[in-house]
C-alpha cells in the first residue's frame, strides 16, 4: 500500500511538472508571435514612410517679368518755404515787444521797437545841417548869378547840399530800424529777448516762418537716384506724398521740385526737394515725417518672398536644374513689394524655384515636384503667404 501511495505521489508530481513546462513553451511561443508582429509592424511603417517619401510633391514656380511701381520711404526734414531770423539792425534798449511767440503775423506788422532816443537826435541834427546846407547853396548861386563867385564855388555849394541830405536819409534809415517790421506774412517763432533788454547790433530776437508753402528734404541712394531718373517721364510733374510723425498721410500731395547738383562723397546720397502745399497750416518749420515715392520699374523679374531664405545677411532660393535636383543658389534684391521681390541678379525667367517646402529639402538633393505658373502664384499669393 505504500508502494502505491509513493508511485500516486510520483505520478501527481510529474504532471505538475508537466503542466509546469507546457505553460513556459506556451509565455515562449506567445512572446515569439508578439515579437513578430512587432518586426512586421515596423516593416510596414517603414514601408510606408518610404511609400510617402516617394510621393512627397513639391511646389515650385517661375519668374515672372512685369512693369511695376515701387514706393519707397525716406527719412525726411520739412522746412518752411522762408525761415528767417530777426536780428536788431541798432544797438540800445528794447522798448517794446508788439507781438507774441506762434502768432500769425501780416507783412509790415510792428514788432519790435528799441528806445530811439540816440537816432532821433541824429535825425535832427542832419536836418538842421541840411538846411544849413541848403541856404549856403542859394546864397551862393544868387552870387554866382551876379558873377561875384566862380561857378566852382557854386559847385562846391551844390555837393555840400547834397552831402547833408544823404546824412538826413542815413539818419532816418538809422531811426526806422529801431522800428522792426514784419517782412512777409508767417508766424513767429521763440522770443530770445524781453523788454528792457539791452541789445547789441545783430542779436537774435526771434524767427519768422512762411509755412503757406513747405519744402520737404531727404536723401536718396545713387541706385535708387537712377531707377528714378531713368524711368521718369520729365515732361511731368513726380508727385511724392508725405507720412507725417504720426503715421498718418498728409491730405496734399507734394511735386520733386529740384535735384542737387552733386552726390555727397560720404554717404553716397543725392538730397531730393519737394514741395508741398500747406494751406491748413498742419505743417511747421523743423517737423519730420516720411516721403513717399514712387520708382517705376520697367521689365522687373518678380519672385514670391517665401520663396527666399537667408544665410549671413543673404537671400538665397533653391533652383532645380534639368535633373531634378534642387541647388541652392544667391541673389541680389533690387526692391520690395507686399509679399514680393525685384530680383537684380541671381535668377532668369527659366529657372524654376522652390516655392513650398524649403525647410524640408536640403541642397543636391533631388526632389518630385510639379509647376505652378508665376502668374497663378502671383495672384493667389495671399493663399500661399504662410
Amino acid at each position: 500500500m505504500a508502494f502505491l501511495r509513493h508511485i500516486s505521489c510520483n505520478t501527481s508530481q510529474n504532471k505538475e511538472k508537466t503542466k509546469y513546462f507546457i505553460s513556459r513553451i506556451m509565455i515562449k511561443k506567445s512572446l515569439l508571435l508578439a515579437g513578430l508582429c512587432v518586426l512586421l509592424l515596423l516593416a510596414s511603417c517603414q514601408s510606408e514612410k518610404k511609400k510617402h517619401e516617394k510621393e512627397t510633391e513639391f511646389l515650385v514656380t517661375t519668374p515672372i517679368k512685369i512693369d511695376t511701381t515701387i514706393t519707397k520711404d525716406y527719412v525726411c526734414q520739412i522746412h518752411s518755404i522762408r525761415n528767417i531770423e530777426v536780428r536788431a539792425l541798432e544797438r540800445g534798449y528794447l522798448k517794446g515787444i508788439h507781438v507774441d511767440e506762434g502768432q500769425l503775423l501780416k507783412k509790415g506788422q510792428k514788432m519790435f521797437d528799441i528806445m530811439p532816443n540816440v537816432y532821433q537826435a541824429d535825425l535832427q541834427k542832419a536836418n538842421a545841417e541840411a538846411d544849413v546846407a541848403a541856404i549856403e547853396y542859394k546864397n551862393t548861386k544868387l552870387l554866382a548869378d551876379s558873377d561875384v563867385v566862380s561857378q566852382n564855388e557854386l559847385t562846391m555849394a551844390k555837393a555840400k547840399l547834397e552831402k547833408a541830405k544823404a546824412e538826413v536819409s542815413l539818419a532816418q534809415t538809422h531811426l526806422g530800424f529801431t522800428n522792426i517790421k514784419a517782412p512777409f506774412d508767417g508766424i513767429m517763432g521763440h522770443l530770445h529777448v524781453r523788454e528792457g533788454s539791452l541789445l547789441d547790433e545783430g542779436e537774435l530776437l526771434t524767427t519768422l516762418s512762411d509755412n503757406s508753402k513747405m519744402w520737404v528734404y531727404y536723401n536718396v541712394s545713387e541706385a535708387e537716384y537712377l531707377d528714378f531718373i531713368t524711368n521718369i517721364d520729365r515732361n511731368k510733374a513726380q508727385e511724392v506724398s508725405l507720412l507725417m510723425a504720426n503715421n498718418k498721410e498728409f491730405p496734399h500731395k507734394g511735386v520733386v521740385e529740384t535735384i542737387e547738383g552733386e552726390f555727397n562723397n560720404e554717404t553716397g546720397n543725392i538730397a531730393f526737394r519737394a514741395v508741398f502745399s500747406n494751406e491748413e497750416g498742419i505743417l511747421r518749420h523743423g517737423e519730420t515725417g516720411s516721403i513717399l515715392m514712387k520708382i517705376p520699374f520697367k521689365d522687373a523679374i518678380i519672385i514670391p518672398q517665401k520663396a527666399t531664405f537667408e544665410v549671413l545677411s543673404k537671400k538665397y532660393v533653391f533652383v532645380i536644374d534639368k535633373d531634378d535636383v534642387v541647388r541652392q543658389k544667391e541673389i541680389q534684391v533690387g526692391a520690395e513689394l507686399p509679399h514680393l521681390f525685384v530680383v537684380d541678379e541671381g535668377l532668369s525667367l527659366n529657372d524654376k524655384v522652390l516655392l513650398e517646402g524649403i525647410r524640408m529639402v536640403k541642397n543636391g538633393e533631388k526632389i518630385h515636384y510639379k509647376v505652378e505658373d508665376g502668374n497663378s502664384v502671383i495672384k493667389n499669393l495671399e493663399m500661399y503667404a504662410e
